[in-house]
């Protein structure tokens, strides 16, 4: 059994596998430009951010329906439960459907579909996070706030993904804090490809409770300081760093200094379908690469629920807890 442990930064269109891909392509009368999974697969050499997302994207056409929203969350849920998931907050980009003329409706009621059997079809309780795609403009991100406040009963935070280099934290200032207003949780990606200071105007500007990557923390002590300081969380995912040249080598990533300096770590796999590994790999990846032992692995599980939202059901987070003490490595 595979140790316990939250997903926190996790983009559910990044799940989506070529098998998928192609079902739902055939499914949807979708035409894909590539012959076959094995030359998709094949598609997913990237050398930046960049020519990830731009496949990213291309590759979303295929999801078209609730059901097809429904389908990729099931096909994620068993994957991640294989790999020890108790708990998954889970990012969705409705930006990105809207454009293509899919509605917000359709996107929620398709993932919660799979979202409110979860728990008792895969053992994994679960929180939906609405992302905003930061290259697109502040007041898209206000419009589709406004879109999904009809879902609000369904989904738990917001975020902020996609191209960050360019797009500064304090563009969304406005929708952070409608959002703040409407009782919602706030995260966002900063400190990736961005400079250490994306990191303080997010959590000075946004007022965000947890650090998707912030590994560029490290180039600055005082913001080491502080976020250790202030029980920040980071929602770190290596071999996403990896794949997107973020880091050169897994060898060179930073989590041991990270986890030394005192920060609140977590591991996560971001967009699996695309970065070679699911959490549980990430965290195999991690032990085998970095030699953490198993003092170093159950923090970085305890800390994942630590820093889930979870705060409507803390007698839910203590059990986890518990899980991740009792777990026999």
């Amino acid at each position: 059994m595979p140790l316990p442990k939250a997903e926190l930064h996790l983009h559910i269109e990044g799940t989506l596998e070529p098998e998928l891909a192609f079902e739902l392509a055939t499914r949807n009368g979708v035409e894909l430009p590539y012959a076959d999974t094995g030359e998709l697969r094949k598609a997913y050499e990237f050398e930046d951010l960049q020519s990830f997302l731009d496949l990213y994207y291309e590759l979303m056409a295929v999801l078209r329906t609730e059901r097809d929203f429904e389908d990729l969350a099931n096909a994620y849920l068993a994957r991640a439960a294989a790999q020890g998931v108790r708990h998954a907050e889970i990012f969705f980009d409705p930006q990105a459907h809207l454009a293509r003329g899919v509605g917000m409706g359709t996107v929620v009621e398709g993932l919660w579909r799979a979202l409110q059997h979860s728990e008792s079809a895969h053992g994994i309780s679960t929180r939906l996070i609405l992302c905003f795609l930061r290259d697109e403009s502040a007041e898209s991100a206000l419009e589709t706030l406004e879109a999904a406040k009809p879902y609000l009963d369904r989904i738990t935070g917001v975020g902020l993904d996609s191209a960050e280099v360019g797009h500064p934290p304090v563009k969304f200032r406005e929708v952070y804090e409608a959002a703040a207003a409407l009782g919602l949780r706030r995260v966002a990606h900063a400190g990736e490809e961005g400079p250490p200071e994306y990191i303080t105007q997010a959590l000075d500007v946004l007022g965000v409770e947890r650090v998707d990557h912030g590994l560029r923390c490290m180039e600055s002590p005082e913001l080491v300081e502080r976020l250790v300081r202030e029980g920040i969380p980071l929602t770190l995912c290596p071999l996403s760093n990896v794949r997107l040249r973020t880091v050169d080598t897994l060898a060179d990533h930073p989590l041991p200094a990270m986890l030394d300096a005192g920060l609140v770590c977590t591991v996560n796999s971001d967009d699996p379908a695309y970065f070679g590994g699911y959490v549980g790999d990430n965290f195999d990846a991690v032990r085998q690469t970095l030699g953490l032992g198993e003092d170093r692995l159950r923090e970085l599980a305890r800390n994942s629920f630590l820093a889930s939202f979870l705060e409507d059901d803390e007698e839910r987070r203590a059990r986890y807890l518990s899980e991740v003490e009792a777990y026999e490595f």
